[in-house]
């Protein structure tokens, strides 16, 4: 659920070969040992999504020699191709849609995102995520229509008036934000039309915008380096960092005080760094991990062996939920919203036997009449299931959409079934066929923009329309 290279923190699954004891030892001026361990452990769901940004943040917009550097704060950056089997730094990458974005430093003053009249039929969207990984704002076909126009992005604390030509204000609950745009990719020889439409994105300090004097710069920062290994480490280090830039929120002011027992104090104080402290931090990280691990794996509604699960997007609807959004960000951060995109994933037979590419062969039917219902489009995407990237293939085909319909097989009914298996089913099923790995799979669906009259998935539970079930062909 983004995008080449898009996280490299995602690598804080690796927390499960952490097999450390609990420590039996209280420190001076923390809460005990019982008590600090549980105050860590709450610290490490609160601050997974948080510290799993500033991984990102880091290596795309501030270390140059990330090796996944893309521009500084406040500048565009574009690029025209999707992910491959190349791209191995995030997990589950869409590669429907090329990416454009921006990272926003909103601590002097507010950023204005302008984007083009986009041709109707192509699909576009803007999603401002915040550094509590809280989508904050939409621009774009579902959320504003095809026309063109600017909306500033401000800060916490900002209370300036929008100028002349602002359509209007999305607000951050932090003073750093990622503004992410996807556009629709029709095809491989599309790509130009994805380009024009790319050119129209902007993004510009509120003073460049204005033609006014800019405000004085926010202080310099000393960022400190962070990649997989690292993030995994010294988990707590980097929480207790970023968490200067993320304002507290009135529904924080618990999960605050449990952390601040333990020296996380929202100001980038260093952490202790006795042995014992340590131990304590990593134990509690590695049960932190282990039950968000639980929460991903049992979560969602059940349907015809695909899970589907809400990701609630903004604050208000997380409401202080912070293992639900701990979910979100582990089982693919920069997710959209719900109502801009829902993502059925499966490891699975409609049965219940675990779907595997070395050993079997499986089809996907959706009946006459019974696709995916979107307003912009579908796609179902392979994904190895021991590492959930895209799978290398003789034909480089990563995924089924809409787009393709039109050249493949239709059968007797008028309906389409995709074949998924790992050897070449022949020419007359080559179009219906979606490559797997040599190995276990793991399948996601994404549904852009769903559309809601029925039949509708929504809402995830109770809407008329359920993804098909994948059957054992043969």
């Amino acid at each position: 659920m983004l995008k080449r290279d898009m996280l490299r923190a995602s690598a804080l699954a690796g927390l499960g070969a952490l097999t450390l004891p609990r420590p039996a030892l209280a420190q001076a001026g923390r809460p005990g040992p019982v008590g600090s361990y549980d105050a860590a452990e709450a610290a490490f769901v609160f601050g997974l999504p948080i510290v799993m940004n500033y991984t990102v943040l880091y290596e795309f917009a501030v270390d140059r020699n990330s090796g996944q550097f893309k521009a500084p704060f406040n500048t565009m950056w574009n690029d025209a191709q999707v992910f491959t089997w190349r791209d191995t730094a995030v997990p589950t990458p869409n590669s429907d849609t090329p990416y454009s974005m921006c990272w926003m430093d909103l601590r002097a003053e507010p950023v204005v995102l302008s984007v083009p009249d986009v041709p109707a039929g192509r699909y576009f969207s803007v999603m401002i995520c915040d550094a509590n990984t809280y989508n904050v704002g939409y621009i774009g076909s579902r959320a504003t229509g095809q026309g063109g126009g600017s909306w500033l992005v401000a800060g916490p604390g900002w209370q300036g008036a929008p100028p002349p030509g602002v359509k209007g204000v999305i607000r951050s609950t932090t003073h750093f934000a990622l503004a992410i745009f996807r556009t629709q990719l029709f095809g491989p020889d599309d790509m130009a039309g994805v380009v024009a439409v790319q050119r129209g994105y902007r993004a510009e300090t509120l003073s460049a915008f204005a033609r006014t004097a800019p405000p004085p710069p926010a202080p310099e920062i000393r960022w400190p380096r962070v990649n997989a290994d690292l993030a995994k480490h010294h988990f707590f280090d980097y929480l207790a960092f970023a968490l200067q830039f993320n304002a507290p929120q009135p529904n924080e002011a618990p999960i605050r005080a449990q952390m601040a027992s333990i020296g996380i104090d929202g100001r980038g104080t260093p952490l202790p760094q006795s042995f014992f402290d340590r131990m304590e931090l990593l134990a509690a990280a590695f049960e932190g991990n282990r039950r968000v691990e639980a929460a991903v794996a049992a979560a969602g509604v059940r349907m015809n062996g695909w899970n589907v699960a809400d990701v609630p997007g903004s604050p208000e609807a997380y409401n202080g939920n912070w293992m639900q959004r701990a979910i979100a960000a582990k089982a693919g951060i920069y997710a959209n919203s719900t109502e801009e995109a829902t993502y059925p994933f499966t490891r699975t037979t409609a049965g219940g036997e675990t779907l595997d590419g070395s050993s079997g062969r499986y089809t996907l039917t959706f009946a006459a009449n019974q696709l995916p219902p979107v307003n912009a489009f579908w796609s179902v995407t392979m994904y190895h299931g021991g590492n959930q990237l895209l799978v290398q293939n003789p034909i480089d085909r990563y995924l089924i959409n809409t787009p393709m319909l039109a050249g493949m097989k239709r059968n007797p009914d008028g309906g389409v079934t995709i074949h998924i298996q790992k050897d070449d089913p022949g020419a007359d099923l080559r179009a219906n066929w979606l490559p797997a790995p040599n190995g276990p799979i793991y399948l996601v669906m994404r549904l852009y923009w769903p559309r809601t009259e029925a039949p509708s998935l929504l809402p995830v539970g109770r809407g008329a329309w359920q993804p098909p079930g994948v059957v054992k062909a043969g």
